[in-house]
């Protein structure tokens, strides 16, 4: 058994031999008993002795006297004892446990209900409760001072938890109080409280959690009366004012004394002094440390009968944390507008039906249009034909929530045709919103143009150097047969019968020359002979022929501009280039139609993008040559500037004749685009940049008169030639001039010529290309010993090429491309031994 600082119940004991009814049965008896002693004492003495009758008669009647108070009193007996009886009865079923003992503890009687409260059979002594409490002092020390205090005369009342059996504690209240009218007896009664001690329990486990839960709320809560001083004050409030909760309650502390600033006229427990009936307030209140804090209070004053205020009920709500986090939030919105309006790619939000709702910066300088343009403007408006319904699918599928494996690309409508990447996701709306797409753009244009760009030149480079290659040896081989051919009709003059079988050799020479031309052209190292020219007179002079390229059945227009600006080329090269556009245009329209050749100036103000190629801002003669034909069909118009590309049958064409028209066009330094769709023709546009010309351009004009008249000449030529054919061709021919010529099959033997040769050069001509020295060093080695000799170069490559490889005073070297003919190379000879050195 278990005991607390509480109390707990006691058991039953039957009634003792000195019980008031056990005594008055036994007086009863004694008397009975007497009586009947008397009686018989008296018959007794009757029979005996006749003259002592009347003493026997006279102790008869007192017996029958006493015999009949006998009678009497035990009468009254029985009737106290059943009065008794029932009192005792009804002590024994009391709901209450009760017993009664001395002073000294010994129990007179213990009823039933307190037998089994307290678990005992029967009880005898005091000492066998408080001996069944020894398992805790407390209870042993709280049930003898009652037992002190009933010994005084003193009712008392304790609280013990008993717990005899193991099982789920009891609690008992335990009362004892002296009997009145039986000295040194006491009436004890015990009464089981548990349930109600657990109801206590939890009442006062849920106020503790209820004065927690207000002491630390996240919101402050205080109380003020009438005159402002606190009456009440959670924890949370005072640790944001600074103070100890209890100091605010019981230091004299009043409302204004934290209100920053007090208001003026306001009575003590109002917030403002614009009345106390506001339902919430910001108030700025002085905190610990010198801080602020920033508040919001709902205020309630409660009134007494006539009105007066007596209390306050106040809620005190932190704005710091708030203000933080919308400052937090705001400094969120406004790193987010930042990166979302000048993040470098675009950037835009669409709603559900696909239209523009926002976009940022970048997405509007890449299309190029006006912000009121683009508000609610369908995205596919934005994407070519081909793109609309392919975008339109993809951007359904991720508002529906699939999610896109990566970007898809395709080409916009901006400034120009662009190629973007487009990445596409969908964004969940907050609350009621509906949900919306997010297009992240980035404009690959550039990147998309350097790759078109390298593979082109990847093409170039391989076309070029089989080109390259080929023209060489081919050059080299050409030059010797045009260059015979012309040592050859020297001596058989028109009407010799050799002069038509030696003119077809040349003839055919020379369309071999035009087909490596055309070979170095898209490659872009032929070598160009630019002048300054007006294009209007170029086409003038080209008209006629080209009339009769295109047969009578096409129609030829012209249309030039007024003051037409100048433009800086060769004028062979760009003639090849119209010629070659319009044999394209007669092809193009079988049945007749018309070319139109039109010419203008064109000023540029920002880069023109077109596909892969960006014109700069800039002036330019632009030449457009457009016709009526079938047009070029969508999957080859990327492809028409392509070597060796062609639609045509086999054997009628080489796939050269666009190739070689861009590579012209971009060799001079110009640009060529093409617009065109199925059954409505195709037009062509050339972009040259336009020529500012100089006095140097003008007085340059009639020296190329001069020089085609007389082609004879003097003076002493040093020829270097590895290709024999070519170096007895070319010295012959300069012999026949009236040159003297000495003639080296390598570098290496012109030096040593060079040094065994007592005379002066006044020419060097050399080839570029030769096995160990090359032209180039050839040249530095001479020009160490003569720093003025005037040398001319010959070669099948470019001249571009070897330009680089040349040291200081390379402006004085002059060069002539393979294959040439007599007159070209005497006529070159003269001219630059004719120059004069600046």
């Amino acid at each position: 058994m278990t005991a607390s600082t509480e109390t707990a119940p006691i058991s039953r004991a039957e009634p003792s031999s000195s019980s008031p009814a056990r005594l008055g049965v036994l007086s009863v008896a004694a008397w009975v008993g007497a009586g009947a002693m008397a009686i018989s004492l008296g018959f007794s003495l009757l029979v005996v002795g006749g003259q002592q009758s009347w003493l026997v008669l006279s102790a008869a009647g007192v017996a029958a006297v006493a015999f009949a108070g006998i009678a009497i009193a035990c009468r009254s007996a029985a009737a106290s004892y059943r009065m008794q009886s029932r009192l005792l009865a009804c002590f024994d079923s009391s709901s209450e446990g009760q017993l009664v003992a001395d002073f000294d503890g010994r129990v007179s009687f213990i009823n039933s209900t307190a037998l089994k409260l307290l678990k005992f059979d029967r009880i005898t002594d005091l000492k066998e409760i408080e001996a069944a409490l020894a398992g805790d002092a407390d209870a042993v020390d709280r049930f003898r001072r009652l037992r002190i205090a009933v010994a005084q005369g003193s009712a008392f009342t304790v609280e013990i938890r008993l717990n005899r059996d193991g099982s789920h504690p009891a609690w008992w209240l335990i009362s004892a109080s002296p009997l009145t009218g039986w000295p040194r007896h006491a009436q004890w009664s015990f009464e089981d409280i548990t349930a109600r001690r657990e109801i206590e329990l939890v009442l006062r486990e849920e106020q503790l959690k209820l004065v927690d839960f207000m002491d630390h709320a996240p919101v402050g809560f205080y109380s003020v009366d009438s005159d402002g001083r606190f009456l009440f004050a959670n924890a949370t409030l005072a640790e944001w004012l600074g103070i100890d909760a209890r100091e605010l309650t019981q230091g004299g502390h009043s409302l204004h004394d934290f209100l920053l600033p007090p208001p003026e006229g306001a009575p003590p427990y109002a917030l403002t002094d614009r009345g106390d009936d506001l339902p919430s307030v910001n108030v700025l209140m002085r905190a610990g440390e010198g801080q602020v804090l920033q508040a919001s209070i709902a205020q309630m004053v409660v009134r007494g009968d006539a009105g007066e205020p007596l209390w306050t009920r106040s809620v005190v709500r932190d704005l710091t944390p708030e203000r933080q986090i919308r400052e937090a939030l705001r400094a969120s919105e406004d790193r987010f507008e930042r990166f979302f309006k000048d993040a470098p790619i675009g950037v835009a939000l669409l709603t559900q039906a696909g239209r523009l709702s926002e976009w940022n910066r970048a997405f509007q300088d890449l299309i190029g249009a006006p912000q009121e343009t683009l508000a609610d403007l369908p995205i596919t408006d934005l994407l070519t034909d081909r793109d609309r319904d392919r975008v339109a699918t993809h951007l359904a599928a991720v508002n529906d929530g699939e999610v896109a494996e990566g970007p898809i690309e395709v080409t916009m409508r901006g400034q120009g045709d662009l190629v973007v990447s487009l990445y596409a996701k969908r964004l969940d709306g907050a609350m009621d919103e509906p949900p919306s797409l997010l297009l992240q753009v980035i404009d690959r244009t550039t990147q998309k143009n350097l790759e078109i760009q390298f593979a082109q030149s990847q093409k170039m480079q391989a076309v070029g150097q089989l080109a390259g290659g080929i023209a060489h040896d081919f050059n080299n081989l050409l030059t010797a047969m045009i260059g015979f051919c012309d040592l050859l009709l020297l001596r058989h003059k028109p009407g010799d019968p050799s002069f038509a079988d030696i003119m077809q050799i040349k003839q055919n020479a020379n369309r071999a020359a035009n087909l490596v031309r055309q070979l170095l052209a898209f490659s872009r190292q032929q070598t160009l002979q630019p002048r300054v020219l007006n294009v209007t007179d170029a086409l003038s002079e080209l008209s006629n022929l080209l009339r009769r390229l295109i047969g009578e059945n096409i129609e030829m227009k012209m249309t030039h501009g007024r003051n037409l600006g100048l433009v800086r080329v060769d004028q062979g090269q760009l003639e090849q280039v119209i010629i070659n556009l319009a044999v394209n245009a007669r092809d193009a329209m079988p049945n007749g139609g018309s070319v139109t050749v039109t010419t203008e100036n064109v000023t540029i103000g920002a880069p023109l993008r077109r596909g892969s190629e960006e014109v700069p801002r800039g002036d330019y003669v632009a030449v457009t040559v457009a016709d009526t034909g079938i047009g070029i069909p969508p999957e080859n118009i990327d492809r028409i500037f392509d070597p060796f590309f062609s639609t045509k049958e086999v054997g009628s064409g080489t796939g050269l004749g666009l190739s070689t028209v861009y590579g012209i066009v971009r060799q001079t330094g110009g640009y060529i685009f093409v617009d065109s769709e199925p059954g409505k023709g195709a037009k062509f546009m050339i972009y040259l940049p336009r020529y500012e010309k100089t006095e140097e351009d003008a007085a340059a004009a009639p020296a190329e008169a001069v020089s085609a008249r007389d082609l004879t000449g003097a003076g002493r030529i040093l020829l270097v030639e590895d290709e024999d054919a070519v170096r007895t061709f070319s010295s012959r021919a300069l012999r026949n001039k009236g040159y003297e010529v000495l003639e080296a099959d390598s570098g290496e033997s012109a030096l040593e010529l060079m040094t065994a040769d007592s005379g002066s050069f006044d020419l060097l001509i050399t080839d570029v290309i030769m096995p160990n020295m090359d032209g180039p060093t050839l040249i530095g080695h001479v020009r160490d010993e003569y720093p003025d000799m005037k040398v001319i170069c010959i070669s099948g490559y470019a001249e571009d090429r070897f330009r680089g490889r040349l040291d200081e005073g390379s402006e004085t070297v002059h060069f002539l491309a393979k294959p040439f003919s007599l007159k070209q190379l005497a006529a070159k000879v003269k001219d630059v031994l004719r120059a004069t050195p600046d």
